[in-house]
């Protein structure tokens, strides 16, 4: 069934039983084009229990009203939860910006052209970052405000379970990479907004995607990690990583754990530990050669950067940043330094800020700028003919358009590596890798086709046109992605599309890179899957 290409705000109110399609041959098209499988369809299950009424996708699990009753509650809690978001006893974290965002918008829709979302679709109208906004926007204004709004005479909305369910999963169709606020001409938020339409799911309404909420940061918060590693198990797996890499490497190191005093304490995403154990060991080994001062924390949740109430809740977000800040606090460290993932950054730094206590602000920093200092201070010994292969550096959103933290990733790329390559375009207008605000992490249903084939696919179109000279499986090829969930997402949709069949690629973070050009270090860190 095609997809329709023009459906009225108006039309998200209408009893129908899904809004709209996602056909293949609509998408965006990708170049040399890799075959694209057929879309998985939803379980009859699935489409009895839940309200899947927006495309052929359900990623927030909506129980269906089953009466009249449940249907009128349902839109009571959702109308309590939106008279709460604009109130600052209750939304302390972002009330200004959204206030902002929710009474001007010039309707130019440039931010439609910035979304990666809205392109990769093939243009579906549903897709534009203004659709769920005007939404919102109307509902507010007719049923919270009670005020006149002149987009009214536009077509006015029915306020029914639907549209609500609706506004629920349209939120999560956004990566909330934020391009679409960087583009803005006057500054309105159109991924904030679909970002508040989940705290009122959550926080008021109790409904959640389980991965951000129960295996997420509900387990973090229980066992230490979102992985569900304890810090017995952590510390397990940390030490076979290093008797590991020491024997592949030669070279000594030892990752120290709950030192007082230190001057930094490291704090990773637990994901590197389980799935991308180079990562962890590559830290060590630079930190250990560069003679700094550093440790691991042990204590409940310092070992797992994660913070997925960045993406939904600010109350579990609030939780999750105070327990690592504490950590901090408790073992006296002089700074926080952030591996490789990129909503970790922006949480505990910039977003953390209006959260902590004075007294738990330790001082917390990306590990990029010391990454680059470290490469050219001159204190390691490094041969960038190791790195003589084609490299591409991925912006992370939350560390590069979010936070601007640009040109230390360069830095070492230039000085390391001599077939470095942008894609384009890079930095703070750089694609997100369409596993952001959470995606990375779901597989439940058909939620993998949505993040492969829509709103990872224009990062897959910046890597095969960045590599478009060295296409096939003669040249090894690295994407250089200094994100967990980055990582995740990008080797999922290489598996997805079986690019790893057709071309030589190994994907990982920049210390990986780093560690491969020491000549104090065997050759081959990065290896080639075959």
């Amino acid at each position: 069934m095609s997809t329709p290409k023009f459906i009225k705000i108006t039309d998200v109110s209408q009893p129908t039983e899904q809004l709209s399609h996602v056909a293949i041959s609509d998408l965006m098209p990708l170049p040399n084009g890799p075959q694209e499988p057929e879309w998985t369809p939803l379980k009859d299950k699935v489409r009895e229990d839940y309200a899947c009424i927006l495309d052929d996708t359900a990623i927030l699990p909506i129980p269906r009203p089953k009466t009249k009753e449940e249907e009128e509650e349902f839109v009571n809690k959702f109308l309590s939860g939106l008279r709460k978001l604009f109130t600052p006893e209750n939304n302390w974290t972002f009330l200004a910006q959204l206030e902002t965002t929710i009474e001007h918008c010039a309707k130019c829709n440039t931010c439609s052209e910035a979304c990666h979302i809205y392109e990769a679709s093939g243009r579906n109208e549903m897709y534009r970052p203004t659709y769920r906004s005007e939404v919102l926007r109307r509902v507010y204004y007719k049923y919270v405000k009670k005020e006149p709004f002149s987009s009214w005479r536009y077509g006015d909305i029915d306020l029914n379970w639907r549209t609500v369910a609706r506004l629920g999963e349209m939120a999560y169709r956004c990566n909330l990479c934020r391009r679409c606020a960087q583009t803005c001409p006057i500054g309105a938020d159109n991924g904030l907004l679909a970002r508040e339409i989940r705290k009122i799911f959550s926080q008021e309404m109790g409904i959640t995607a389980p991965e951000l909420h129960d295996k997420g940061s509900m387990l973090q918060m229980k066992t230490g990690s979102s992985t569900g590693m304890s810090p017995e198990v952590v510390k397990d797996n940390v030490s076979f990583i290093e008797e590991e890499t020491i024997e592949a490497t030669g070279f000594q190191f030892k990752i120290p754990w709950d030192v007082e005093g230190a001057d930094i304490l490291l704090i990773h995403n637990a994901g590197e530990i389980l799935a991308w154990p180079d990562n962890v060991a590559a830290f060590a080994i630079i930190f250990e050669a560069a003679g700094l001062s550093w440790t691991l924390s042990s204590d409940l949740a310092a070992y797992d950067s994660i913070n997925y109430g960045v993406f939904y809740d600010d109350v579990q977000f609030a939780r999750t940043a105070i327990m690592h800040a504490q950590a901090a606090k408790k073992l006296n460290a002089k700074k926080i330094v952030l591996g490789e993932c990129g909503h970790a950054h922006k949480a505990l730094t910039v977003i953390a800020d209006r959260v902590l206590p004075e007294a738990l602000k330790t001082p917390r920093e990306s590990c990029f700028p010391l990454l680059r200092d470290i490469v050219l201070s001159g204190k390691l010994k490094f041969d960038p003919e190791r790195n003589n292969f084609p490299v591409t550096l991925h912006d992370p959103c939350n560390v590069a358009r979010l936070m601007g933290i640009i040109q230390p990733q360069r830095d070492v790329m230039k000085a390391l590596c001599p077939k470095f390559r942008e894609m384009e375009p890079h930095g703070v207008d750089n694609y997100c890798c369409g596993g952001g605000s959470g995606f990375a992490i779901m597989s439940r249903n058909n939620i993998p086709d949505w993040r492969f084939k829509v709103s990872g696919r224009k990062k897959l179109q910046q890597l095969l046109t960045a590599f478009e000279d060295c296409r096939g499986a003669e040249t090894p090829k690295y994407i250089c992605a200094p994100c967990s969930n980055c990582k995740g997402q990008i080797r999922d949709v290489l598996t997805n599309y079986n690019l790893f069949e057709e071309e030589k690629l190994a994907y990982g973070g920049i210390v990986e890179l780093i560690v491969n050009a020491m000549v104090d270090v065997k050759p081959g860190f990065i290896k080639w899957e075959e």
